[in-house]
């Protein structure tokens, strides 16, 4: 099952600009847009590698496919955790050995960001299951289809733009793989988000979401800009779960992120 287009994708880059290119519900139109969003991208500051991408890519029929038949919302929190994580203590016996075997570097994102290990493993393992399936769609044939289509054209602009200014950065890769709304890496974050909240942890000088390091640093960075509170509880009802609603607008899926983490922390 895809997860949901994340609330974060909601958190789209401050003045995002009133984009004058049209838009498209069938693959007819794609390839007279992208000359159209390619002047656009060249006023946004979207240099030479980014705008051949731009022009290079493809119209996602997968991606309008998902985008059409998202079910994660219909869900009781009993079925999602089972289709997500098998069970609650099977995941959080996993998700501690998994802490255990690199614990000074949790120790480190919860000490620098203040968000405890437990949220930031359920995230990675049920984004991605530990970054397992981190996506097959190519991250910019998908962004820009969803830019494209004329059912949320403005959400997505401003993250195809930043996918392709991703490119020029060398950030990312025209071909690089992801999921159905171009989110990337192991915490599946959309490229607006993955330029404005992206840690560079492992200090090679970029900022890489297909690093597990640079990816889990940058989910408890986005955390921690959103108004995480370290300390503090994270069950239903709290500051910390309503923070969640940032990171995925989906009532159960936030459940499910506290649930499991409190079992991890037991």
């Amino acid at each position: 099952m895809r997860r949901l287009v994340p609330a974060f994708a909601l958190a789209l880059l401050t003045a995002a600009p009133v984009f004058a290119a049209g838009c498209g519900n069938t693959a007819s139109g794609f390839d007279a847009w992208k000359g159209e969003f390619a002047k656009e991208a060249r006023a946004a500051g979207v240099g030479d590698r980014g705008v051949n991408a731009l022009m290079s890519a493809r119209y996602s029929t997968k991606t309008i496919n998902a985008d059409r038949n998202q079910k994660g919302v219909k869900y009781s929190f009993d079925r999602f955790v089972k289709i997500r994580l098998g069970s609650l203590d099977s995941f959080a016996n996993g998700a501690r050995k998994r802490i255990n075997q690199n614990k000074a570097f949790y120790d480190s994102l919860e000490k620098r960001f203040g968000v405890p290990a437990g949220i930031i493993v359920s995230i990675h393992g049920m984004e991605t299951g530990y970054g397992r399936s981190m996506g097959t769609e190519p991250v910019i044939n998908s962004i820009l289809t969803v830019a494209y289509d004329c059912r949320r054209p403005q959400l997505f602009r401003p993250h195809a733009i930043a996918a392709l200014k991703m490119v020029d950065q060398g950030m990312l890769s025209p071909t690089q793989k992801g999921a159905f709304h171009g989110e990337l890496g192991h915490t599946q974050f959309l490229p607006g988000n993955a330029m404005r909240y992206g840690v560079d942890a492992n200090g090679d000088g970029r900022v890489d979401f297909y690093n597990q390091s640079d990816a889990l640093a940058s989910t408890a960075n986005f955390l921690r800009q959103k108004g995480w509170k370290k300390g503090q509880p994270y069950g239903p009802g709290t500051h910390n779960f309503r923070v969640l609603n940032e990171w995925n607008a989906a009532t159960v899926y936030q459940q499910a992120i506290s649930a499991a983490a409190e079992r991890i922390h037991r």
